[in-house]
């Protein structure tokens, strides 16, 4: 990864948190536990996957139909976050795996 990468990586990230900043206060703190959430347990993949934006877009869809944060998610925000990541290999995955002994499948 080159600096232009990093760079780029930077301006991406401050755009996406733009727009979450541009939604209502709810939203806002919503979607802050769900990126927590996502960056503890979340998929492998989520710093280069679309998951994070999607969300905003979902977000910015209710917005724009006047809905609130718990009509689009139900108020289990939880099972909602672990239903966007069941088929993705998350961090408790690997994690599960070096404790139980499985070689050569963690680090895939």
């Amino acid at each position: 990864m080159g600096i232009q990468d990093i760079i780029q990586g930077k301006k991406q990230w401050r755009a996406h948190m733009a727009r979450v900043k541009a939604l209502p206060q709810d939203y806002q703190i919503v979607y802050k536990e769900i990126q927590r959430y996502l960056f503890k347990v979340g998929p492998i993949d989520l710093p280069d996957g679309p998951v994070l934006s999607k969300i905003v877009d979902f977000f910015e869809e209710g917005v724009a139909s006047g809905k609130g944060v718990l009509e689009l998610l139900g108020t289990d925000v939880a099972a909602f976050v672990d239903d966007l990541v069941k088929d993705s290999r998350t961090n408790a995955d690997v994690y599960q795996e070096s404790i139980s002994g499985e070689t050569g499948t963690a680090g895939k």
